[in-house]
């Protein structure tokens, strides 16, 4: 149990039977009345996020988690398989589960978090940016830089990624793996 002043960023706690990690926190304290703390949660299960106060010395629930670097391997029916990189052991992970799925290739490293108690998985990440070769992509054209013109290119995972006009297939490209936008052009 820990006190409602001692939330912090990434804290996880477990309220009406869920698992929620704390994305904000402010401590408030009005001109007139008590304390309290202002946080937003985010549900570990489906991704909502909610508002909550907490009065100052209300107990609340919390969870030890672990993360952990883990290996994508492959994927088998609707899971994806992994492997932890200390102990070599295999699980698998339903890839709605994992962030940024789409642009995960054999050998990437993501981080695995899971609940200490019950070594349940909640929840695998990929890194923020990952580079992938553009498989497809319509040819572009010389001297199409003025306009900030995006076309569609298919990456080596299969994903459809917006690229500017001067993309051109079998390049590699750097892309943001929370929203599937194009950060840049690797060299």
């Amino acid at each position: 149990m820990i006190n409602a002043q001692d939330i912090k960023n990434g804290t996880c706690i477990r309220m009406d039977g869920r698992l929620y990690f704390c994305v904000e926190f402010l401590h408030v304290k009005p001109g007139k009345g008590n304390t309290f703390m202002r946080t937003k949660l985010k549900d570990v299960v489906d991704g909502r996020v909610i508002e909550r106060r907490f009065n100052i010395g209300e107990k609340l629930e919390d969870v030890r988690v672990e993360r952990r670097p883990y290996q994508y391997l492959y994927q088998e029916g609707g899971d994806d398989i992994f492997m932890n990189n200390e102990t070599f052991e295999q699980i698998p992970i339903s890839k709605d589960l994992v962030t940024g799925s789409d642009y995960m290739k054999e050998g990437d490293t993501v981080e695995v978090v899971s609940d200490a108690s019950t070594e349940t998985v909640l929840y695998a990440e990929m890194p923020v940016k990952t580079v992938l070769k553009v498989t497809y992509t319509e040819p572009g054209l010389k001297g199409d830089t003025a306009t900030n013109t995006l076309k569609p290119a298919t990456v080596e995972t299969g994903a459809t990624v917006k690229v500017p006009l001067f993309i051109n297939e079998g390049e590699l490209i750097e892309v943001d793996t929370r929203d599937g936008s194009y950060v840049g052009r690797v060299k």
